[in-house]
C-alpha cells in the first residue's frame, strides 16, 4: 500500500460527445490503474489509483494524447487517500451546476465511413452510422450533462449488439450516445407527390435527382433542397422557389475527384473541406466545367461543401445503379430570409410546392443548425457564417463576467451568453427584420441558455434604437442591468478577444451600416480602442444615403450621392444617371438639394456600393454585399495604382475620397477599362488605411491594428491591406475563428460588457 497512489482529476473544455470517458477508462486500463470516470456538468471527473509511477504516467498522457476531438482547457488533480479498490468502471452523469461547453456536430470520419461500404459490417449501407469521433452533437441534445437519455435518441432502445458495443471499452462506440444500427435506429422513408412508393427511400431519391427533379432531404440541423448542380432547369426552378435573386447557391460533391472537376482548390482549402466540421467553402469555379450558370452569376467563386453525414454520403455516392449527379445544389429549405425547416410536419406541408419527394427521418431535431460557411485569405481560415461543426464551441472572455446575454446585431444575428471568462456564439440565426426569424430568435435564446445552466443577470445588445435585437432585450429583461455597446467597437472588441490582445488597439471597422454615437450611419471608422472604450480617430467623410435604406438596395443612389459630393454633375455619361427614370429626375433632384429622406453616412460598404454602379457592375441588388462582392471579382490583381484621396487633420481625421471619385470619373471618360478602374480603387482604400494607420502610430505610439467589420470579408482588400501594414511595421490581426461581418458582433459585446462590468479600460 505505501507505493500505491490516488488522485481525484477533472478536466474542462470540450471533453463530452468526444468520446472522452472511454480514453479514460481504456487508459486507466493500459496503466493498470483502478477507480472511476464520469461526465458532471462541468466537464468530466475522475478518481484513479494505482502504483504511483502508473498514475504519473495516466496524467501526462491524459493531457498529451486525448481524443482528436476534444479541446482541454483546464485540469485539476487533488490527491486522495489510496483505498485498495480494484476495478475501473464509468460512473452515471453527476449534474453538478457547472457549465460544461457543449459539443458540436462533427462530419462523418474515416472509420465510420469505411464501414458504411463494408459488405460484411452489420452497419453496411446505414445512413445513421456514427461513433465517439462523428455524428450529431449540438442538434440532438436535449439537456446537459451529455447522455443518450438527454438527447432525441432517447426513444431509440439499443439492441443487443449496439447495448454491446456501447458497454465494450475496447470498443470505438463506447458510450457513443447517438449509436444506432438498422435493428434499433432511425430509419428512412421518402413521401411523394405522386404518393407510395415500394423502392428504396435512398434509391428512389437518387433515381428523382438523376431525373432532374427538387427533393428535400432531412439533413443534421434541418432540411435542404438538392438538385442536379449540372442541370439549368433545375436549378433555375429552385433559385425561383427560394426567392434567392442572384445570390449563390452551394453545391455538395460526391468526393474530391468530383470537386477537380467543378473547382480550382488550393490544399489549404481542401484541408479545410475535409477537416472534421466539413463546412461549405468557397472557391475559384473551374473555367469551362459543366456546372449551371444558375449556381452563382456574377461571381467566380462557388460554395462547396463535401458529404459530411452518412446520409449525404450514400445519395451522392456512385456505387449503385442509378446515375446520380455527382454534383448536388444542397441549400437550406427555406423561402429568403426565412429560418431553415428542421420540423417533419412543416417540411411536408411546405415543401411539396417546390420538391416531388422528401427524404425523411425519424430522429428528431433538438437545435436548428445551419451549414458553416467559410473561406481562406492569405492562406487561414476566415468563416462568413459559423453554425454547423463551429457552434456552439466556446470561446474566452478578456474578463469574467456574471451570467450574461449579448444580443448581438439584426443582420447575420448570432447572439452570445456567457459566464465567467467562457462565452458561447450561438450559430447563425439570420436577419431579425424577418418575422419568422425573429419568432425563433426568443426560443433560440431560451434554448442555450437552459443547456448552459445560465439565467442571464446582465443582457448587452447594440446602441441602434431600432434594432429588434435591442427591442426584444428591452422587453424581455426589463428589470436587469442593460449596456448598450457601439457597433463598430463590438467589431474591434470581437477581433481583440479573439486574439487574446490587451489594447489599445488601432481599430479599422469598415461595414455597410452601423449606429454611430453622433446619430449617423457609420462604417468607415478608425478608433483607438481598448476593451471598455473607445475614441473614433478617424473617419471617411460623410455623404447621404438618398432614400435611406434604399440605398442599400439600389447602389446607384449611393453613386450619385458621391458624385454630387465630389462636384461631379449627373449626365447621363454615366450609368447610375442612366439608372435614374427621366421622370423620376427633378423629384430625385430635388430631394437631393433638400436633403430629404438622406441619412449620413460614413460607410465604406456603400463606397463600395457607389463605384460598382459607376462601374455598371450593378445598380440595384438582391442580396446582401452583391454589388461589392461582384466589383470585387471584376478587380485586376496585378494593378496596384490608386486614386488620390485626401486626409483632413482634427479629432477625428476626415478621410476625403472625392479626389478618387472625380478620378474614376475621369477614367470612364477616357474609356479605361472597369477591370482598371475597379483594382485602382481597391489600392485607394489599402493606401488610405495605411496612412491613417501610419499617422495615428506616429501619434499615439500603436503598433497593433485590427481589421473587422464585413467589407474585410473581401479577399483582395483584407490581403492587401494586411500586406501593406505590415510591410510597415504594424502587427496586423483579422478574425478567424468568428466571422468579420455582424456574426461576431454579439461576442465583441460580450468582450466589452465584461470590460465595463470590471471597470477596466
Amino acid at each position: 500500500m505505501n507505493d500505491r497512489a490516488a488522485r481525484h482529476v477533472v478536466v474542462e473544455g470540450i471533453v463530452q460527445g468526444v468520446g472522452f470517458r472511454p480514453f479514460v477508462h481504456r487508459l486507466a486500463h493500459d496503466h493498470g490503474l483502478a477507480g472511476w470516470v464520469r461526465n458532471t456538468g462541468s466537464g468530466v471527473e475522475a478518481l484513479v489509483e494505482g502504483e504511483q509511477e502508473e498514475v504519473d504516467a495516466f496524467l501526462a498522457e491524459l493531457v498529451r494524447d486525448p481524443p482528436p476531438l476534444a479541446q482541454i482547457t483546464d485540469v485539476r488533480v487533488v490527491t486522495r487517500p489510496a483505498s485498495d479498490v480494484q476495478a475501473f468502471t464509468i460512473l452515471a452523469s453527476a449534474a453538478n451546476g457547472g457549465t460544461q461547453p457543449i459539443p458540436a456536430d462533427v462530419a462523418l470520419c474515416a472509420d465510420c465511413r469505411r464501414e458504411l461500404y463494408d459488405e460484411t459490417d452489420r452497419r453496411y449501407r446505414y445512413p445513421f452510422i456514427n461513433c465517439t469521433n462523428c455524428g450529431p452533437r449540438y442538434s440532438i441534445i436535449d439537456a446537459l450533462p451529455y447522455d443518450r437519455e438527454r438527447t432525441t435518441m432517447r426513444d431509440f432502445t439499443m439492441c443487443a449488439a449496439c447495448r454491446n458495443e456501447y458497454e465494450d471499452p475496447a470498443s470505438r462506440r463506447f458510450h457513443a450516445e447517438p449509436i444506432a444500427c438498422p435493428d434499433c435506429g432511425p430509419r428512412l422513408r421518402i413521401v411523394e407527390h405522386a404518393g407510395p412508393t415500394a423502392d428504396h427511400p435512398l434509391a428512389r431519391a437518387r433515381r428523382l435527382l438523376a431525373e432532374g427533379k427538387i427533393v428535400a432531404v432531412k439533413g443534421i440541423g434541418g432540411y435542404h433542397l438538392a438538385c442536379d448542380a449540372y442541370d439549368d432547369h433545375a436549378v433555375e426552378r429552385l433559385r425561383a422557389w427560394k426567392e434567392r435573386g442572384d445570390k449563390p447557391l452551394a453545391i455538395m460533391v460526391r468526393d474530391e475527384c468530383e470537386l477537380e472537376h467543378v473547382a480550382d482548390v488550393t490544399p489549404a482549402e481542401r484541408a479545410l473541406l475535409t477537416s472534421p466540421a466539413h463546412p461549405v467553402v468557397l472557391v475559384a469555379r473551374r473555367a469551362g466545367g459543366r456546372l449551371s450558370r444558375h449556381i452563382n452569376p456574377g461571381v467566380t467563386t462557388i460554395g462547396v461543401m463535401l458529404p459530411y453525414t452518412p446520409l449525404h454520403q450514400l445519395l451522392i455516392d456512385e456505387t449503385s445503379g442509378v446515375d446520380v449527379p455527382p454534383s448536388l445544389v444542397m441549400t437550406s429549405a427555406n423561402r429568403s430570409a426565412e429560418p431553415m425547416i428542421v420540423d417533419d410536419e412543416a417540411a411536408l406541408h411546405e415543401l411539396f410546392a417546390i420538391a416531388e419527394a422528401v427524404l425523411v427521418h425519424d430522429r428528431p431535431i433538438a437545435t436548428r443548425v445551419d451549414d458553416s460557411v467559410s473561406h481562406l485569405v492569405d492562406g487561414m481560415d476566415a468563416p462568413l457564417r459559423r453554425a454547423r461543426g463551429y457552434a456552439p464551441l466556446p470561446l474566452t472572455l478578456p474578463f469574467a463576467v456574471p451570467p450574461l446575454l449579448a444580443c448581438g446585431a439584426d443582420m447575420k444575428n448570432t447572439f452570445c451568453v456567457a459566464t465567467g471568462t467562457g462565452a458561447v456564439l450561438s450559430p447563425y440565426v439570420g436577419d431579425l427584420g424577418q418575422y419568422a426569424v425573429f419568432s425563433q430568435y426568443d426560443l433560440a435564446i431560451e434554448r442555450l441558455c437552459s443547456l448552459m445552466g445560465i439565467e442571464p443577470q446582465v443582457v448587452c445588445y447594440d446602441l441602434h434604437p431600432e434594432y429588434w435585437s435591442r427591442r426584444f432585450a428591452q422587453r424581455r429583461f426589463p428589470d436587469l442591468p442593460h449596456l448598450e455597446i457601439q457597433h463598430h467597437h463590438a467589431h474591434v472588441a470581437a477581433c481583440m478577444a479573439e486574439h487574446g490582445l490587451s489594447g489599445p488597439v488601432i481599430g479599422v471597422a469598415f461595414d455597410g451600416t452601423g449606429y454611430g454615437e453622433d446619430g449617423h450611419v457609420w462604417g468607415g471608422e478608425f478608433l483607438v480602442a481598448g476593451y471598455a472604450s473607445f475614441e473614433r480617430a478617424a473617419h471617411f467623410e460623410y455623404v447621404p444615403m438618398y432614400g435611406g435604406e434604399a440605398a442599400i438596395r439600389e447602389p446607384w443612389r449611393m453613386a450619385l450621392a458621391y458624385l454630387r459630393s465630389a462636384g461631379i454633375a449627373w449626365d447621363e455619361h454615366f450609368a447610375p444617371v442612366r439608372a435614374l427614370a427621366v421622370k423620376h429626375r427633378p423629384v430625385f433632384e430635388a430631394q437631393a438639394e433638400g436633403g430629404i429622406a438622406a441619412p449620413l453616412t460614413s460607410s465604406v460598404g456603400r463606397l463600395f456600393d457607389a463605384v460598382a454602379a459607376l462601374l455598371d457592375v450593378r445598380q440595384r441588388v438582391s442580396y446582401d454585399a452583391q454589388a461589392a462582392i461582384e466589383l470585387e471579382a471584376l478587380a485586376d490583381p496585378a494593378l496596384h495604382a490608386g486614386y488620390d484621396f485626401a486626409v483632413h487633420e482634427g479629432l477625428p481625421r476626415r478621410i476625403n475620397v472625392f479626389p478618387a471619385i472625380r478620378g474614376i470619373a475621369d477614367d470612364l471618360r477616357r474609356g479605361t477599362p472597369a477591370r482598371v478602374i475597379a483594382a485602382r480603387f481597391h489600392e485607394t482604400i489599402v493606401a488610405i488605411v495605411r496612412r491613417v494607420c501610419l499617422q495615428l502610430r506616429a501619434e499615439r505610439g500603436l503598433g497593433d491594428v485590427v481589421l473587422s467589420g464585413g467589407v474585410f470579408q473581401n479577399k483582395t482588400l483584407s490581403h492587401e491591406v494586411a500586406q501593406a501594414l505590415s510591410l510597415s511595421g504594424f502587427s496586423v490581426y483579422r478574425p478567424r475563428a468568428i466571422p468579420a461581418n455582424d456574426g461576431g458582433i454579439a461576442y465583441g459585446q460580450a468582450a466589452v460588457a465584461a470590460a465595463r462590468l470590471k471597470g477596466a479600460r
